[in-house]
């Protein structure tokens, strides 16, 4: 708990930690500690018939069993040679557990949000980074680990028909606008995908620095921003500025500061409700399901108009 509690004040203060390990060559990699449950031994592997490619085996881990990802192949690497003698982080994401095949892990680090940068334009969209950073001299590049496992086992964003004609019939004729902030392209396109279905119009950034700045421009303009947007979607993890910090400079500005914030982030966990707290959001929730999440943005956009 004392591990945890340190964790919940590094995110409630824009600083994260990375896990940094290598797959097959020197670059290095991380991924948010939060987001992981151990490093191990690769355990032993048994290999479904018909598998996708990039799943190299299932695995029984602490008496569960485990789908294993060779994440070299993953992000179109070639695949880990010789799995018996690399290590398997665990991690948690998007309500399910898997495993990483990698090469080895390098180390922990404390670092800032501010200090992790989108990856380049001119790196296209075809990447699987979704973030950069540079710790001791070296290049640390994020992946987008929900665009692996979007690709490996799909995604389904299809709001259930009953829950559409819900949304539809109880807000006749309004027309709501809401504003999403995720790094991740496959997340951006998921929450876009339902809220179209609901009939509501997005306006999209890819990071909370640039939400800040859309918001304040808004206000800047002698909008009602309140108004204007009618719920601000963002994810926790995100380059320059996370959803923890985002929510907290929002509260602090009297031109935004009622803005409805829902947390929507790959990151499970109670502290995350502790934290949705202390800064204020309005609600978290896991990604991701489109029922729950539209069934959520009914409940805040409901009950928002309902006061006004």
């Amino acid at each position: 708990m004392d591990g945890v509690d340190q964790r919940t004040q590094l995110a409630g203060h824009n600083r994260l930690e990375l896990l940094l390990f290598r797959l097959e060559g020197q670059q290095l990699y991380g991924i948010n500690v939060f987001k992981v449950r151990e490093a191990v031994p690769c355990p032993a592997l048994t290999k479904l018939p018909n598998a996708h490619p990039v799943i190299c085996g299932i695995s029984n881990v602490r008496g569960k069993t485990v789908s294993i990802y060779d994440l070299s192949k993953g992000i179109g690497g070639r695949a880990v040679k010789e799995p018996q003698q690399c290590f398997v982080i665990i991690t948690e994401y998007n309500r399910s557990v898997q495993g990483f095949l990698i090469r080895s892990v390098d180390r922990i680090v404390n670092t800032s949000w501010s200090e992790i940068m989108p990856p380049p334009a001119a790196s296209g969209k075809k990447h699987y980074v979704t973030a950069i950073t540079e710790i001791d001299n070296q290049l640390i590049e994020i992946i987008d680990v929900e665009k692996v496992l979007a690709e490996v086992v799909g995604i389904n964003d299809t709001v259930s028909q009953s829950i559409v004609e819900q949304f539809t019939s109880l807000n006749h004729n309004k027309q709501f606008h809401i504003l999403v902030a995720d790094d991740s392209s496959v997340a951006r396109n998921q929450i876009r995908r339902t809220m179209e279905q609901l009939g509501i119009k997005v306006t999209i950034v890819n990071d909370g620095l640039k939400a800040l700045r859309q918001l304040q421009a808004w206000a800047a303009e002698g909008l009602d921003v309140t108004q204007h947007i009618d719920l601000l979607i963002s994810d926790i993890e995100m380059p320059e500025m996370d959803g923890y910090t985002l929510t907290t400079e929002i509260r602090k500005d009297p031109a935004i500061k009622d803005v409805r914030i829902l947390l929507h982030t790959s990151m499970s966990g109670a502290f995350n409700n502790a934290l949705v707290e202390k800064v204020g959001a309005d609600k978290f929730i896991p990604k991701f399901s489109p029922d729950d999440l539209a069934l959520t943005v009914q409940e805040l956009l409901t009950s928002w108009h309902g006061r006004s």
